[in-house]
Parts: structure tokens; sequence; C-alpha cells
């Protein structure tokens, strides 16, 4: 089996090449769509393939992660000796012909791929010794699943200083799982039937971009399901503010236990109760002081706040 080029992307303007990652269940969206993505939930991909979210607009990560591919690409050939080469277009599996895929690098003459990532240093823990983090693996299968390639190099920079590689042997039985619940996805967006919201932060961010404003003339009448909704919710902040409580408490103990001391050890352990100086504008007394001034600058921004009463 191998992959159909869907179109070729050499010098395809950024716009078209969105437009046609919209037809189709990219490697990136496998992870969310299995809950596995900590940056993007399945309402997101629902959304986005449905034309109801904005184009994301380019950011710094997303620049110097472009940059960057480069130099991860040729620093795994120089650590490797394999030689990797572009594939300059959208790929379609030739059965399932919602799942595409963009890959990074393919080695030359192996039916290998090569993704190459750029890694903040707070991410380093999730690469030590032979780990890859989940939704890269399932971002490499569904790859593999595409080209019906039998593995998959992942090269990984972190923290601008350490670089790893790693390699993803091709897992049918994940890959079953892939088609099986990308599936029933495309079938989702096919039908206009958008998945269950969940408390992953990318909802609440997907909520608030499709709902910015409430309508305070209207009260409507929620369903009966909703009473389950709100036990659930008034339940779990219970447990929230008697789990701060707690938190508190042990920070407290510790805090008594340090004194006038900054740093105390106990096992490999370290306590640290810091002093932290920082200046911040005193808005009241700007305010009180110099309100032409305030006004000037003071920006306006709104949200809606969310309550049980």
């Amino acid at each position: 089996m191998s992959a159909v080029e869907l179109a070729k992307t050499l010098d395809m303007p950024r716009e078209q090449w969105l437009e046609l990652r919209r037809r189709g269940i990219g490697g990136s969206d496998a992870a969310a769509i299995a809950g596995l993505n900590p940056w993007k939930s399945p309402i997101e991909v629902y959304l986005d393939k449905i034309g109801e979210l904005p184009d994301q607009e380019d950011n710094e990560m997303m620049y110097w992660g472009r940059v960057l591919e480069d130099i991860v690409a040729k620093e795994f050939s120089n650590r490797t000796g394999k030689k990797v080469r572009r594939r300059n277009a959208i790929l379609q599996h030739p059965k399932y012909t919602f799942m595409i895929a963009n890959i990074d690098r393919e080695l030359i003459g192996e039916k290998v791929g090569l993704e190459c990532k750029t890694v903040s240093e707070y991410g380093k823990d999730d690469w030590k010794d032979d780990k890859v983090p989940e939704q890269y693996i399932l971002q490499c299968q569904h790859y593999m699943a595409v080209t019906g390639y039998k593995g998959w190099w992942i090269a990984a920079l972190i923290g601008g200083n350490k670089f790893v590689y790693k390699y993803i042997e091709r897992d049918d039985d994940i890959i079953s799982y892939l088609i099986q619940i990308e599936s029933d996805f495309w079938k989702m967006v096919e039908n206009r039937t958008p998945p269950a919201v969940d408390g992953s932060e990318s909802s609440s961010e997907i909520l608030k971009l499709l709902y910015p404003e409430s309508d305070t003339d209207t009260e409507i009448v929620l369903p009966i399901e909703a009473q389950t909704l709100i036990d659930e919710y008034e339940i779990a902040c219970a447990e929230e503010k008697a789990a701060v409580q707690k938190k508190e408490e042990a920070a407290n103990k510790l805090k008594a236990l340090l004194g006038k001391y900054e740093t105390g050890k106990v096992g490999d352990r370290i306590v640290i109760w810091k002093t932290v100086r920082s200046n911040r504008l005193d808005s009241k007394a700007l305010k009180a002081a110099h309100p032409e001034i305030y006004q000037k600058f003071v920006k306006e921004s709104s949200y809606r706040r969310f309550e049980i009463k």
C-alpha cells in the first residue's frame, strides 16, 4: 500500500494549504481526537474542519518550528548517517481518504519517515530515556497508516541545546484504533454532529471564541441533563476547595519549619520559601492622581463570568 498525492505543496499559498487540510484528518489532529493532545480538543478539530474557526495566526513558536525544522533534519542525518528528503505533497490514505498527512521528511531508500520537533526546556522530562510524548507517537502512527511505512523516526531539539532522536515501530493495533476513531470522527464532521466538549483549556478557549458576548435580554430553559451537570460542578467545587485548604495547610506547616531560612532539604527534596520583589503599577492611585493619563492608556476588556446560584 502506498499513499496517494492529494496535492503538491511546493510554493503553495498558505491559504490554499489550510483549506486542503480541512478536507481530512492530519497527524496533529489524531492525538486530539483520541483525547491525548494537551493543546487541542476534539471540538476544536471539529470546528476547524467545518470552517467555523478563524485561521490560526502565525506566532513565534510556529515560525521558529519551521525555521528549525531543516536544522533538526540535518542534525539527524549527521548523527545517524541516514539521508532524508522532503516530500512536498499532502498525502492521502488510498482507502480512508479522510486520512491525510503532511510529513516533514522521508528516509531515502527506506520505507521510513522523520518527524522534526522543536521543544521548550519545560518539556524536557517528556523525552527522558526512551520516552516519546503520547501525542507524537499517535502522530507518527497516523503517518504510518497513511503512507504504509514500517517505522518513523522522531528528532527533537530541546531547549535549543539538547538533541534527541528515537525510532517508533509501526504498531498495527494502534493504527487500527486510529482508523476506527478517525472514521467515527469524520462521520461527525460530515453529519455536522459536534463531539462533546471536555474540561480541557482548549475547549474553554473555543467556547470563548464562539460565544464572546452574552444575550442579557433572554433567559432559556435548559434540558434536564443540566441538573446532573450542576451537581457534578458543585461536588467538584467542594472537592477543589477542600484540596486547596489541604494544600495551604501543608505549605504553611513547611513555612513554619523553614522560619527565616530560604531553603531546607529533606531526603532528595528541597523546600524553598524565597523573597521575591517586583514593581507593579498602582492603577487606582494613578487614576486618582492623574485621571486624564489613566483614561488615555486604559484598555477595556470583557469576559463572561460563569456562576451557579
